[in-house]
């Protein structure tokens, strides 16, 4: 509680009151004794999630209502390296000059854990990705639209002996995959087991760079996008049927996506309705 007051400038007691008005409101325990805390009961919890929506209809509602004011507010954004870079970063200066009062806060998440922040109401936006051969699954209380996506093929040495385009013939290979989400070595079972051999998954490595590094000097091979630029010792071939297609997600709360500061984010992420996907800008090689 005096956290929550701390956090809003107010006093303890103001918070206490304000919560048990809310209990009497709904006729519902809210709160309840948590050692030397407090924590939300399934009641308050369910209220909590009901306000992230209300909240963000507000909002809207005001913006509807005055069409010259200016959406203000902090974006709290988690997501992978590649999305931020790839999503974000090249319209935060433009957004920062039309919207001066909407700030970003942004944290490097896999999507995993960010879906589990989102659902918490710890983030506003998570950008996200999955494999076609490996869908994610976000849970019902999230909504995620996809922005663009891309073909991925397998990375080799570019002085490998070996040249097929049919994965069964690295099947004595070490594999490199990614160490904090489960997508890539998924991705990797699947294909091998298509393809009628288990895969010895060898190194864990987040960092695409790293992994481009890896595979140089001779430790592996591994999934890397086919039109992203590479180390020149390193070689990405397509590969034969089934084809690997990593797709990137804007995901929010339900309800939450019509928040403007949060819209105005989305709107310029988000391709035209009714168009395909469109591939990534890569701006340089890069990790994650």
């Amino acid at each position: 509680m005096r956290a929550v007051a701390e956090t809003h400038h107010l006093t303890t007691s103001t918070v206490s009151q304000q919560i048990a008005a809310l209990a009497r409101e709904t006729a519902m325990q809210l709160i309840e004794p948590d050692g030397r805390r407090v924590r939300l009961t399934p009641a308050g919890q369910r209220l909590a999630d009901h306000a992230v929506t209300i909240l963000a209809a507000v909002d809207s509602a005001r913006l509807d209502l005055d069409p010259d004011a200016e959406p203000a507010g902090t974006v709290r954004v988690g997501g992978f390296a590649t999305g931020i870079r790839v999503s974000l970063l090249p319209i935060v200066a433009d957004l920062a000059e039309r919207h001066p009062k909407v700030e970003f806060v942004i944290s490097e998440y896999e999507p995993i854990e960010a879906f589990a922040l989102l659902t918490n109401d710890d983030l506003d936006l998570a950008l996200t990705y999955d494999y076609n051969l490996a869908p994610a699954s976000p849970g019902p209380v999230l909504e995620a639209a996809a922005l663009w996506s891309v073909q991925w093929g397998l990375a080799v040495p570019a002085n490998c002996a070996i040249r097929d385009t049919d994965i069964a013939a690295y099947a004595d290979q070490a594999w490199i995959v990614n160490s904090r989400n489960t997508a890539d070595e998924d991705a990797v079972r699947t294909l091998a087991s298509l393809a009628g051999f288990t895969p010895r998954i060898a190194h864990e490595i987040d960092s695409l760079d790293l992994v481009e590094d890896l595979i140089v000097a001779g430790y592996g091979v591994g999934l890397l996008p086919i039109d992203r630029p590479t180390n020149p010792g390193v070689t990405v071939l397509p590969l034969s049927e089934p084809e690997v297609v990593l797709t990137g997600y804007a995901v929010t709360r339900r309800g939450r996506s019509t928040w403007p500061p949060l819209r105005v984010a989305l709107d310029r992420m988000r391709p035209p309705p009714g168009q395909p996907l469109p591939r990534p800008d890569w701006p340089r090689p890069e990790a994650g």
